[in-house]
Parts: structure tokens; sequence; C-alpha cells
């Protein structure tokens, strides 16, 4: 298989050092190396941004789980690394749709960013609506329980 090297744009700032949160709640500043504040131009003209980052906190035990519950809950169903949102997975990239509230130069405030302070950003893509089209019955459930936590 292909090596391939990645190298972080920037880095995420926020209160969270460890464990789960009500992620829906955290505010963080993701600052991007200044080499890249130019590639920034036009993204505070959107509502919702995706951020890829690296999971750099993921044991090697975690990355070798194939199947697993999702969150550790009984109530669901044993499923593997791939059908979760999960950081159990051999390459722990991570990937969530956050809310854009500011960008100043290199800088973006951000709100619902699920990743821990001083974690490496790899890419930023602008949020489109045509995405996100049909979820499992599991998914659904779990995020109708979890709507209170956010």
């Amino acid at each position: 298989m292909k090596r391939i090297t990645l190298r972080a744009i920037g880095t995420v700032h926020n209160a969270v050092r460890e464990g789960r949160q009500k992620w829906g709640q955290v505010t963080s500043e993701i600052e991007l190396l200044p080499e890249h504040a130019e590639r920034l131009e036009g993204i505070e003209d959107f509502s919702h941004i995706h951020v890829l980052f690296y999971l750099d906190r993921v044991s090697r035990y975690e990355r070798g789980m194939k199947r697993f519950r999702p969150l550790d809950r009984e109530d669901l169903p044993l499923v593997g690394a791939f059908a979760t949102r999960s950081q159990r997975r051999p390459n722990p990239i991570g990937l969530t749709t956050v809310t854009l509230l500011e960008r100043k130069g290199n800088t973006l405030r951000v709100k619902g960013l699920d990743a821990l302070d001083g974690t490496p950003v790899l890419d930023i893509k602008p949020y489109s609506p045509r995405m996100d089209s049909r979820l499992p019955q599991w998914v659904q459930a779990l995020e109708k329980s979890l709507e209170g936590e956010r």
C-alpha cells in the first residue's frame, strides 16, 4: 500500500484537554499557519465549514478495533468502524461540520468542533447542503437521544 504524508495546516485551540464533551457547546479557534491565510479568502461567507483533523491521541489499540458498539452503548448494534463517527479507525482522521462564527486573518472561530486542544488540522472545506442525504435508523435514533447534549 502506498504511504501518504500529510502536513498539518493549523491547530485547534480550546479549553478541552480530554474526554467526551457536549461538543455542540464548545467554541474553538482554528489557527492556520500564516502562509495559509490567503487560502481562507471568502470562507467567511459560509455559515458552516467542514474541518478535517488528525486524532493524534488515539491509541494503537483503538486504531486496531474493527467492530464495536457506538459510544460503547449496549443498546446500539455492533458495527464496523467505518459505519461510525468514532475515533477508532486505522487512520484516525476526524471530520466535523461546524458553525463558522468569525474569521480574523489566519484564525477561524467555530462552534461544535469535537477536537481536543492542540489537535492538528489537516484541511478545511466549505459546507454544501447537497451532502448527507440518508442515515441508518440506529444513527437517527442516536442523534435524537443526543439532542439534549448539544
